[in-house]
């Protein structure tokens, strides 16, 4: 770790004065560079395109290209603009996300370009200690903007490491993009979903465009309710009740508890009881991933959904959370229809809103 701090030092210092771009574009305060530009999910790559086609580029496709895990068609986990280090202008520098890539012992001239920031010395300590291959930087060029350089001795080197920290590269995008997406959603909150939520023993932070369908005392549900051709159709549920057993967060249990509370309150169609919402069992199978939530265990829950007579489905993502303290138990998911459209954005919405939500304590409820 020490030794991950003084390269880190050296690369940041060496920036300063020795990047590729000009040292006019490199310079000033966060507060005097443009505003980070770019989609959510957006990433700009800039790769050498031989290395691109090759094994690096095999490493980098299988973290931030793979599916994302639950929806009901395949859809990559982040949108890949692929740039030669060599063409990167000033708009692309603006970029949210940028990740530069490079072996030390490359000699074509877009890895050259990147090679030229690192000192001799960095470059010695990566020669030294072959598991250093990540360097962040924050508004490097643009304010908001999140910079990394994956690097290597050698390809073989920097494939290895890519994929033995897939899981730290994809959270730390994945994060960071959440953390984007909350600023926007949460600009304006509904004040009615977080009153109604205190029933619930909820501080539901929901933006202000999604409004209460059915509320009681155990459950409450949320909808957008203008979806159209450009915006998906995305409805928010949560419910509470006991915890009595560690058998109620097995996976068998969670789905029952899910298809007891949709039989009684969520339908394709109100007039039509058997449309309540079920489960995709078989494709997508639902996919359950245990963790901390809220410093509570918990069980977040991706799949694919459907009315129990077939007429809708589309994906969703969900999560139970046992608090053990005061014996409560809850559910609260977020499911997507969006016929024939992807489901990605929806989804990374849904997760955004439902991991805002924060367990009232017995003070707070009661005020």
């Amino acid at each position: 770790m020490e030794n991950l701090k003084k390269i880190t030092l050296s690369l940041i210092l060496t920036l300063a004065s020795f990047a590729f771009w000009s040292c006019e574009e490199g310079e000033g305060s966060s507060s005097t560079k443009p505003k980070a530009r770019g989609a959510i999910g957006e990433i700009v790559l800039a790769i050498d395109s031989a290395k691109w086609d090759g094994p690096v580029g095999d490493a980098l496709r299988e973290v931030f290209q793979s599916d994302v895990p639950g929806l009901i068609r395949g859809e990559s986990m982040f949108d890949i603009r692929k740039i030669d280090p060599s063409a990167m202008s000033r708009i692309f520098k603006t970029s949210t996300n940028i990740i530069f890539v490079t072996t030390f012992d490359d000699k074509k001239m877009g890895s050259q370009n990147i090679n030229a920031i690192f000192t001799k010395e960095a470059k010695e300590k990566a020669a030294n200690d072959p598991s250093l291959y990540l360097l962040r930087s924050e508004d490097e060029f643009a304010q908001g903007q999140e910079v990394i350089y994956l690097f290597g001795n050698n390809e073989p080197q920097l494939v290895e490491n890519i994929l033995k920290n897939k899981n730290k590269l994809r959270n730390l995008f994945q994060v960071r993009e959440r953390e984007r997406l909350e600023k926007v959603l949460m600009s304006r909150k509904s004040s009615e979903a977080r009153v109604a939520s205190e029933k619930l023993g909820l501080a539901i932070n929901a933006p202000a465009s999604y409004q209460i369908v059915k509320s009681e005392d155990n459950f409450l549900w949320l909808r957008q309710p203008t979806p159209n051709t450009s915006r998906a159709d995305i409805s928010l549920f949560f419910y509470v009740t006991d915890y009595n057993s560690e058998q109620q967060a097995f996976p068998d249990s969670i789905i029952a508890l899910r298809e007891k509370i949709t039989k009684k309150h969520i339908f394709g169609d109100p007039n039509n009881q058997n449309s309540y919402l079920t489960i995709e069992r078989v494709d997508p199978s639902p996919l359950f991933n245990n963790f901390l939530i809220k410093d509570n265990f918990g069980v977040e829950i991706r799949g694919g959904w459907k009315t129990n007579n077939l007429s809708m489905g589309g994906s969703f993502l969900s999560y139970l959370i046992v608090d053990s303290k005061r014996g409560k138990l809850y559910y609260m998911e977020g499911f997507v229809y969006y016929p024939n459209e992807a489901h990605r954005e929806a989804i990374r919405e849904i997760e955004t809103i439902l991991l805002a939500t924060d367990l009232l304590d017995e003070k707070e409820k009661a005020s």
